[in-house]
């Protein structure tokens, strides 16, 4: 998967939580490389989930 698909997938996903969370924005939603356990920190924060749980949903998405 090349740079511009990731992105292109990691677009499409922050929709997908931005529509089942509309408290979060897209300043809790910045993904930059290496910085995933820090947007899970901020998702468990906003949503009261575990880091497992949320995972998962992520990869259900």
């Amino acid at each position: 998967m090349d740079k511009l698909e990731l992105k292109g997938k990691w677009n499409e996903l922050k929709g997908k939580i931005k529509q089942a969370y509309a408290d979060l924005t897209d300043d809790d939603l910045i993904y930059e490389e290496g910085k995933d356990d820090e947007m899970l920190g901020k998702l468990q924060q906003k949503t009261g989930k575990g880091r497992e749980e949320l995972v998962k949903w992520i990869n259900s998405l």
